[in-house]
């Protein structure tokens, strides 16, 4: 199969270089253009760069920025990844699915929509399908699919393992969110500093929603949420990258700390069975140290080289009380953004959706 034409909205903020790496030299995809707001117009992206982790190619660094026209862009492309903030992208990638552009978005703002998945290809790959409900997609084949927000997806994947296997009931989740999650440049220095900032505006309830969407069913037409509990305390953390989550869940059944980590461990997905280019091996990596997994050290976890950054890891597993315990770290602009995107596209492209 040819390669897809695609582009990169948002081009000059951190979701939008995270898109740029995770799409150079893709076997599926060919980027054609850069696009943000007039005031980057005619820039090359080295001027506006903000990775300070990787190292693009020089070819790369030397690509101009254009402004960002959904009439022209839509006539080069199949499809768009969106890095665009809330207010901008709703109406904006609505206007791309009508021109028949397949929009891959890391907004929040169609995660909600009736016929909109949020999807994480290990856990709800067969979301994807209600694409085809979407009006857009029978008249001009574009469509909208999101990827959840950045501390949802950390621990969807972990809880996707243990409730396939034991059934969640309750879910406790205390967050630790990296800086890097405000975008950029994110918190105030002082704000942020020996700090931590007990409140994220709406993130509590995103992970309270999110989470049961995706982990509910699509029946072909609708989307029947998880009636889990899910209860959530949010914090930012001095952290550059990586969330790190604390658990705390209750489970229908009560397998012994081995069979969890077995569980956790063995378990792979859709991505994996596909061997899509940027799926890891082992999408969950379980750390038995006692004090992992840290961001310091785990952020970049996965494997082949295409997929460092897109496992999860957990560690610090136990069990009292009738309820079962750990801790999940996860790269919030890899995994829980610009990355969690490209493997939904990937998996759209493995299914004949561009």
């Amino acid at each position: 199969m040819s390669k897809v034409n695609v582009a990169v909205l948002g081009a000059t903020g951190m979701i939008g270089q995270r898109f740029i790496q995770m799409l150079e030299d893709h076997p599926f995809f060919e980027l054609t253009g850069l696009y943000a707001s007039k005031k980057s117009e005619g820039k090359k992206l080295k001027e506006v760069l903000k990775l300070r982790d990787h190292n693009l190619k020089d070819e790369t660094l030397k690509r101009k920025i254009e402004t960002m026209e959904v009439e022209e862009v839509g006539r080069k492309v199949r499809a768009v990844f969106s890095g665009l903030p809330s207010d901008i992208a709703g109406p904006t990638e609505t206007d791309f699915a009508e021109m028949g552009v397949a929009v891959f978005s890391n907004a929040g703002a169609h995660r909600m929509d009736p016929d909109v998945p949020i999807l994480i290809p290990e856990v709800n790959p067969e979301h994807l399908e209600a694409v085809r409900e979407q009006p857009y997609y029978g008249e001009t084949g574009g469509f909208i699919v999101t990827n959840a927000n950045c501390s949802t997806t950390g621990i969807a994947v972990p809880l996707k393992a243990i409730d396939a296997a034991y059934g969640v009931k309750e879910i406790f989740v205390s967050t630790y969110q990296a800086l890097s999650g405000a975008g950029y440049p994110g918190v105030a220095s002082l704000d942020a500093a020996c700090n931590v900032i007990p409140f994220i505006k709406g993130e509590e309830e995103k992970i309270e929603t999110e989470l049961c969407k995706m982990l509910g069913t699509y029946d072909g037409s609708s989307f029947r949420f998880s009636d889990m509990k899910v209860m959530a305390n949010c914090a930012r953390v001095p952290v550059i990258d990586g969330h790190t989550e604390s658990l705390v869940l209750k489970l229908r059944d009560e397998p012994s700390l081995n069979e969890l980590e077995e569980t956790l461990g063995n378990f792979r997905g859709e991505p994996q069975d596909l061997k899509l280019p940027s799926a890891p091996k082992s999408p969950i990596i379980v750390r038995k140290e006692a004090d992992r997994p840290q961001p310091a050290m785990d952020i970049y976890a996965g494997k082949p080289a295409r997929a460092r950054g897109m496992a999860v890891s957990v560690g610090r597993l136990r069990h009292s009380n009738g309820y079962y315990k750990a801790f999940v770290l996860s790269h919030n602009t890899v995994r829980g953004g610009a990355g969690g995107s490209v493997l939904n596209a990937e998996l759209a492209y493995a299914k004949g959706l561009l």
